[in-house]
């Protein structure tokens, strides 16, 4: 299918024709590839079973999902998710406060049905399964290959499975499995829906969108990607279904609705410290930078303001060409920039950014090849190595980094913008020599030569 956009002198221009991921074909060809099916379930029925063996010896397994099978709990039990600063059904080892809002206790309801070791279980699988989903919708998103092209990423199912099991090495995909976190789950969600379901023209477009930010607040900022796109109802309609789930809270627990709005959501040191490593974000940054300056998060905030006009511009850059995925990339990386808090786990959106980039590895010339492959191997070393875990961290140390040690202790932070960056001065340097020659060609046909 073959859409129209518009480009950036205002005219339509036809975007080329793109993968769209069909569940249904995707799923019939995974049906007659029993290597493939075993490759991608093998790993969730796996941790289904830790979770069920952990559970038999009392193992640690989650915190964070303890802490949402507690919330559940606290929730069906009418006690108070934010009264306290942990619930009582939380184990011995996830005593932690419930900070996120109260429709996500409603949500999390099923795991009330199942012991902690094997709710963490049930996420695992579910992450995992989300994590291959997002690959293949990002797969999916990606520019159609010219017939004659490289193939060696081409194949959907292929792909998916290789690119599937490279990922369980990135930093914040196994520490939001190790920890039971959702994060896969809210991101397998926003690109369904953005992606595909939205793309579609359905009229669930921007639904799971909804569902997301009532589970964490930050998917809402993807309501604005929307809007600015030209899919404003998909952004009315996610922004009823998140208006919608608040307001049924309030009939349910008014008083925890309640406080959370005015209360819990304005203390963000009640998600933990934020200067704290994990925590890469430019909040933290700039406290860690000015030893927890008063002004420090506002100047935060004001810096987020001023890249979001960078963001905003590389954003219909991609839109406007066609390229959807890049687009939700630069506003989800944008996000995770501007949120106070945003630990090393949040970042799971570079699952999607290095099939990007793997994409378009063989779209050069050798003479020029390295560059793209020395800023693909670099963005995924970034995210596999770790560095966070090897510089000294807590009990305030960060506060003492010294000059290298903050480089590498906001690498996650520098990523995008350095990423961001080098495309502008990219664009930049190629339309000054667009004009060049079209200069020198217009010389010459002056000259006579």
């Amino acid at each position: 299918m073959t859409r129209t956009v518009p480009t950036d002198a205002g005219g339509p221009v036809a975007a080329r024709p793109q993968h769209r991921l069909a569940l249904r074909k995707s799923l019939a060809r995974l049906s007659v590839r029993p290597r493939s099916i075993l490759i991608l379930s093998v790993i969730p029925l796996v941790a289904i079973g830790y979770g069920i063996y952990g559970w038999q010896h009392d193992w640690v397994l989650g915190v964070d999902s303890a802490v949402y099978r507690a919330g559940a709990l606290t929730l069906l039990h009418g006690d108070s998710l934010y009264d306290a600063n942990t619930l009582p059904n939380e184990p011995w080892w996830a005593l932690l406060p419930f900070t996120y809002p109260p429709t996500a206790a409603l949500i999390f309801v099923p795991l009330a049905a199942f012991p902690t070791q094997i709710s963490w279980g049930l996420i695992t699988a579910v992450s995992l399964g989300a994590m291959a989903l997002s690959i293949r919708i990002a797969i999916g998103a990606l520019p159609r290959p010219a017939a004659d092209g490289p193939r060696w990423w081409a194949s959907p199912a292929r792909s998916t499975i290789v690119f599937f099991l490279v990922f369980l090495a990135l930093e914040p995909v196994w520490r939001t499995i190790f920890l039971g976190q959702i994060n896969l789950i809210l991101m397998a969600m926003i690109m369904l829906d953005m992606l595909v379901i939205g793309a579609r023209g359905s009229r669930w477009g921007g639904v799971l969108v909804g569902v997301a930010a009532a589970i964490k607040l930050t998917p809402l900022v993807f309501l604005g990607h929307l809007f600015v796109t030209g899919r404003r109802m998909d952004a009315i309609r996610g922004l009823a279904t998140f208006v919608l789930l608040q307001g049924l809270m309030f009939l349910v627990n008014s008083h925890d609705a309640a406080k959370y709005w005015t209360v819990t959501l304005p203390d963000t040191g009640r998600i933990g410290p934020v200067h704290w490593a994990g925590n890469q974000s430019l909040n933290a940054l700039m406290n860690r930078a000015t030893d927890l300056a008063p002004w420090a998060s506002k100047a935060a905030m004001g810096i987020g303001f001023l890249l979001a006009i960078p963001a905003l511009w590389l954003l219909m850059r991609f839109h406007r060409k066609g390229q959807a995925l890049a687009a939700l990339l630069v506003t989800a990386f944008w996000t995770l920039l501007i949120s106070p808090i945003s630990w090393t786990h949040h970042w799971v959106w570079v699952i999607p950014l290095i099939v990007l980039l793997v994409s378009r590895l063989p779209k050069t010339t050798p003479k020029t090849a390295w560059k793209r492959w020395v800023g693909t191997g670099l963005v995924a070393f970034v995210f596999v190595s770790c560095v966070l875990l090897i510089l000294p961290n807590g009990r305030n140390v960060e506060l003492h980094w010294k000059v290298w040690q903050n480089v590498l202790g906001d690498a996650y932070i520098l990523m995008p913008v350095v990423l961001a960056a080098a495309l502008i001065l990219r664009w930049g340097l190629l339309r000054r020599a667009r004009r060049k020659t079209a200069a020198d060609e217009h010389a010459d046909v002056a000259t006579g030569v």
